[in-house]
């Protein structure tokens, strides 16, 4: 056949294959972002099992073609979340030698055009709170929570993605709905009652106010403190008010913690304050309030830098 200039050459095929590839795995990369961090807790786990799901995509899409699978969609959420589910196995031998509570990795979630991790929010994320949680699950309980109740799946597309009947999958669903209900019910909040308690908290806990946070913390309050070894942290959860209280005052009054700068940002969805040395992250603060109180049950504070670095990037 003489050459009319309108044949595709193969190398041009296939760089259409692969760039077709490619634009499917962009459009989708922001749902698979937030339904593997919901699993993992982790940024950097969460960015290799995207990295694991992007290989197996281009694959399979060198050895077929994007256009024949029927759903690009449900094949990367299926590659991603058994990635996800293996990669849980290797952070839970790396929790096993985790220096004092382990809370999850935070994330940026306001407003940031093109970032991956803002869908995190759009997608319903789960708090830092309920992350927290989460972590009380087994990973298939947890795995099936997240795609029912945070992402809408129905039980018969998570029978699938995870390849078990419909009935076990419904079993995990109700273990696990009944396990955080009894945790932590679900409650709408107000974001700016939210933020007005945390700045009265980040006051308070600024200036070593005994009284102050005393009026802020609910009786039965905790205190997560998670440091991971490499920043100054409370090696144990600390419960109830008065000791809570003390404990913050007490880290209040010495520098370098009043000096520190204050930026409030929003973090998995909420509000929370962000303490910075020098322009770079020090401490992440996030609370968690009563259902329709003014009071905090639950404070997490993140010292380790590993796990601020990712706010480091994109404050």
């Amino acid at each position: 056949m003489p050459d009319t200039g309108t044949e595709m050459t193969l190398g041009e095929a296939g760089g259409a294959a692969d760039g077709l590839a490619t634009q499917v795995f962009v459009q989708h990369r922001e749902l698979l972002f937030s339904v593997v961090y919901s699993m993992l807790g982790s940024v950097a786990d969460t960015e290799d099992v995207l990295q694991e799901t992007w290989l197996a995509w281009a694959s399979r899409s060198a050895a077929t073609s994007a256009k024949q699978i029927t759903s690009p969609r449900a094949y990367l959420v299926r590659i991603a979340v058994n990635a996800a589910l293996a990669r849980r196995r290797a952070i839970s031998k790396r929790r096993e030698d985790y220096v004092g509570p382990w809370l999850p990795e935070p994330l940026l979630t306001e407003n940031q055009a093109g970032d991956g991790a803002d869908s995190v929010m759009r997608a319903q994320s789960v708090s830092l709170a309920l992350m927290v949680v989460l972590e009380t699950l087994s990973p298939l309980e947890r795995t099936v929570f997240v795609l029912h109740e945070v992402f809408g799946y129905e039980h018969a597309e998570i029978a699938h993605i995870l390849d078990r009947s419909s009935s076990a999958i419904r079993q995990l669903d109700h273990r696990a709905r009944e396990h955080v209900q009894a945790r932590r019910p679900r409650f709408p909040t107000d974001p700016k009652l939210h933020q007005r308690v945390t700045e009265r908290f980040v006051t308070a806990a600024r200036s070593g106010d005994l009284t102050a946070l005393m009026q802020v913390l609910a009786p039965e309050v905790t205190l997560w403190t998670d440091g991971g070894g490499k920043a100054r942290a409370a090696r144990e959860v600390v419960h109830g008010r008065d000791r809570v209280a003390r404990l913050i005052a007490g880290g209040g009054r010495r520098r370098p913690i009043a000096d520190l700068g204050i930026r409030y940002r929003q973090i998995n969805g909420e509000p929370a304050a962000l303490l910075t040395s020098g322009g770079t992250p020090y401490l992440l603060v996030v609370l968690d309030l009563v259902p329709g109180g003014n009071q905090a049950r639950g404070v997490y504070v993140i010292t380790n830098p590993d796990k601020l670095s990712w706010l480091r990037r994109h404050q």
